[in-house]
């Protein structure tokens, strides 16, 4: 839970979700520990022993700045070069209470990239005709959704995973509860409020399309969302550290760094490393590794999660520029961003509290994921992280 704030699961370096929320009891706040950074300055591990050298190299720099200028308690990274080897980086302390070293390859809540997760396993069903892209959501979810300017009959499945379907997000009216929510009860937080725009309008992120894609794949397979992804993806593609967490599941499984929240720029920070996921769901429930992200989006690329014809469908983007910066474009649940050293990295990301991931891949097999244990709130840090991605692409 990020104490006394949440914001919904974000996919890019602006926001998603709009305004935080409060979601931390006093008596739960007061159970949180509490430290500052004065207390335990972090110090910047070195790049792993396959890349270490007397100068760090230029990922490892970035993942010190993002400690040192940025005040990230710990930042840590997984890239798979243009030669095809696996380096991990690591900057930073893993559990400041204990000054604990940062865990490579740790778990992190992956928060928004549990979109392009859940786009996979939408298209995959439409690759086996069970749903139709331009189908309306009544076909699948008859009467479900309807609210002020939202009717189910109007907003196809393509709009859900393109975001373009003006549904309100209803993370940001989520209150102050700390506790359990079923997918339903996210949906309708979010139609209780207006539609933002008439389906197909413009674009505008919402966490609240990817709840009801999500209910649309237990409705079509009869499992649960958390079961097809595990089939159809985690194991299909060997993903050890990837996992759905089960409902009342507020830890985490293996190695992981710490992740933390600070009220105000100067206050102190809070370990908010075990938290309820439930309101993340399929827009942003996940918990998994750099290496597995990296693993995930690259056999997405190469074609081994989606036939063609679909893969195609999910790389048809529009302009998302205002959410994810220049250039950027938002397929099917994936993103595009343009690389500094020519061409584009395809990818998505995730903000939740405690942590925040950038992950991006290439066509020729390179690819680059980034985590910091604290939600970022500036745009300064926001641009660090993704630069660091940047460079461990470009390197």
């Amino acid at each position: 839970m990020r104490a006394r704030t949440r914001q919904g699961p974000r996919s890019s370096t602006r926001q998603q979700g709009g305004r935080r929320r409060r979601t931390v009891s006093a008596a739960a706040a007061m159970a949180i520990g509490v430290m500052t950074l004065a207390a335990l300055t972090p110090p910047a591990s070195s790049a792993s022993a396959a890349v270490a050298t007397a100068r760090p190299d230029a990922v490892q720099q970035a993942l010190n700045t993002l400690v040192r200028d940025d005040g990230m308690p710990a930042a840590l990274a997984s890239v798979k070069g243009r030669d095809g080897r696996t380096r991990t980086y690591t900057a930073g302390v893993g559990d400041l209470a204990t000054g604990s070293k940062v865990p490579r390859g740790g778990q992190v809540r992956i928060g928004s990239n549990t979109k392009a997760f859940t786009a996979v396993v939408v298209l995959q069903l439409v690759g086996e005709g069970k749903i139709a892209l331009d189908a309306d959501i009544d076909t699948y979810l008859p009467g479900l959704v309807r609210g002020k300017g939202i009717d189910g009959r109007r907003i196809t499945v393509r709009q859900l995973l393109q975001q373009t379907s003006g549904l309100p997000n209803y993370t940001n009216y989520l209150g102050d509860d700390v506790r359990y929510y079923t997918p339903r009860e996210l949906l309708a937080t979010a139609l209780r409020h207006p539609a933002d725009f008439d389906p197909g309008e413009k674009w505008a992120y919402s966490n609240t399309n990817y709840i009801v894609a999500g209910l649309i794949v237990q409705k079509i397979t009869g499992r649960p969302l958390a079961k097809e992804i595990d089939r159809r993806i985690i194991k299909r593609v060997g993903l050890r550290h990837t996992y759905f967490p089960a409902p009342g599941d507020a830890s985490i499984r293996e190695p992981h760094p710490h992740g933390y929240y600070r009220e105000s720029a100067d206050g102190p920070l809070r370990d908010i490393t075990e938290i309820d996921p439930s309101w993340g769901w399929a827009a942003g429930q996940l918990i998994s590794t750099g290496s597995d992200l990296n693993r995930f989006f690259g056999a997405l690329l190469a074609g081994r999660l989606l036939p063609p014809a679909q893969l195609a469908r999910m790389r048809s983007t529009v302009p998302a520029e205002a959410t994810f910066g220049p250039g950027a474009r938002y397929g099917l649940g994936l993103v595009s961003r343009p690389l500094p050293c020519g061409g584009l990295s395809w990818g998505h990301g995730g903000s939740f509290p405690g942590y925040e991931t950038r992950s991006g891949a290439t066509d020729d097999g390179r690819a680059a994921s980034v985590a910091v244990t604290m939600q970022l709130t500036d745009e300064a840090s926001r641009r660090n992280l993704e630069r660091a991605v940047d460079t461990a692409l470009c390197r």
